[in-house]
């Protein structure tokens, strides 16, 4: 039996996964200009790592992580706390880079896809109100 090597499924499997991750941000995209945001930028690169999607309404500025898994529970897991403190170093980096986000509140939100759901879209994924968590100077709260 010809089995291709290794390396070209492996490459093949990366070709597939980096498509359908541009598809879901595609996807998250509109559902934010649906109700009302202003897309900003897709795939910014910053230092401290990568921001799916960037995003203003208002006084707001949301650093939106894309993720589409098998369920939307599975596409909730799947950020842990260092990738939400890495996309909340991005998000302040990039504010502070440019005069007109400087002074809006910074939100992280995750958009979560699965299949034969609708996208959810969750404000604020991983901050609350509460004992034993951290707040940046601009408003956002992560778990440490």
């Amino acid at each position: 039996m010809n089995r291709p090597p290794p390396t070209t499924l492996r490459r093949d499997r990366g070709r597939r996964a980096r498509s359908a991750g541009r598809w879901a941000e595609i996807q998250a995209a509109a559902l934010l200009m649906l109700t009302g945001w202003r897309i900003l930028g897709f795939r910014l690169r910053t230092r401290a790592g990568e921001i799916d999607l960037l995003a203003r309404r208002g006084g707001v500025l949301a650093v939106v992580e894309v993720k589409s898994r098998g369920s939307i529970e599975a596409a909730l897991a799947a950020v842990s706390a260092d990738q939400q403190a890495r996309l909340r170093r991005a998000g302040e980096a990039l504010a502070a880079g440019r005069s007109d986000l400087r002074d809006l509140a910074l939100r992280l939100d995750l958009i979560a896809l699965a299949p034969g759901r609708r996208p959810l879209h969750i404000p604020d994924a991983w901050g609350y109100s509460g004992a034993g968590r951290s707040a940046s100077p601009l408003g956002v709260s992560i778990r440490p």
